[in-house]
């Protein structure tokens, strides 16, 4: 039985989600994501604006009056959401911790998919996978997977990002959008990120905080990894202790954006601020605008 502040959690994020999905996220995925061809539907009459290279000329013979082929979309896509509930992500000084805007953006990503009658599954991993929900279809299926993202107690706290997107390129057989809302702090995960990104149409989504990026001068701070649990002592007031420390997270950044680069994946940034929904809404577009424009 889930506590009663996790079930109010869960209709929340669930109400919201389903709002901002039917208002706008819905049409925006729709165009961003594209089924895998077209199949046909139906031969009708010629009508003045149709296409002429649709003409069924066998039928246009055969009757007399020229008749079109139409077709439809192939829908039927599968989205993977592979979310990183390492200790890492419980951080956060912002309006949000990285996780629970990882959370966001995976109940709009199933609820996106779930509108346009696609396929969502999850998997939650830290050091190891700890979860695996097979992608499926329906409300009941989404609510379930809100629940486990915003629920889920790991067993572990460490990260083992290559391990999880092994994981995914073993048991996801078919070609998928394959959506990783991660940190991205680990270390060696690069080969597997190409394997996944060949066989999958490969999302990285970067949930960081600004005190993973800038450090205000405060004096004396001791900082913990929450994953190891090794203590730093930092002197922040020092100029180029603050520096060295914003250089390493722009290096962090600029590794992930190049290894995308390299393995034709999409990148999208966001924040512990809430803005996150703009971020996601602004890569539809982005993805929508690519496909037309070849």
């Amino acid at each position: 039985m889930l506590p009663a502040d996790v079930l109010r959690q869960v209709r929340r994020l669930h109400l919201r989600a389903r709002r901002l999905v039917q208002t706008l996220l819905g049409g925006e995925y729709h165009s961003a994501f594209k089924g895998a061809g077209l199949s046909f539907e139906e031969v009708r009459e010629y009508q003045p604006g149709d296409d002429v290279r649709t003409i069924d000329w066998n039928v246009t013979a055969r009757v007399g009056l020229p008749f079109i082929k139409r077709f439809v979309e192939e829908r039927e896509l599968t989205l993977l959401l592979v979310v990183d509930v390492s200790a890492s992500t419980k951080f956060g000084t912002g309006m949000l911790t990285k996780r629970a805007a990882a959370a966001e953006l995976a109940a709009l990503l199933a609820l996106c998919a779930t509108s346009n009658n696609d396929r969502v599954g999850l998997v939650a991993f830290t050091s190891e996978v700890e979860q695996f929900v097979p992608p499926n279809k329906g409300p009941r299926h989404v609510l379930r997977m809100l629940r486990d993202i915003l629920a889920f107690e790991p067993q572990k706290t460490g990260t083992d990002l290559a391990a999880a997107l092994d994981y995914v390129t073993k048991v996801q057989r078919r070609r998928a959008i394959v959506f990783v809302l991660s940190d991205f702090q680990g270390t060696g995960y690069e080969k597997a990120f190409r394997r996944a990104a060949r066989k999958h149409d490969l999302v990285a989504i970067r949930t960081t905080d600004p005190r993973e990026i800038i450090w205000p001068a405060a004096g004396l701070v001791r900082l913990q990894d929450a994953e190891t649990g090794e203590q730093v002592l930092l002197n922040t007031s020092d100029n180029t202790v603050r520096k060295r420390f914003e250089e390493l997270a722009a290096e962090r950044a600029a590794t992930l954006m190049k290894l995308a680069r390299s393995s034709q994946a999409d990148v999208i940034e966001v924040g512990t601020d809430g803005g996150h929904f703009d971020a996601l809404l602004g890569f539809f577009r982005k993805r929508d605008r690519r496909r037309r424009h070849g």
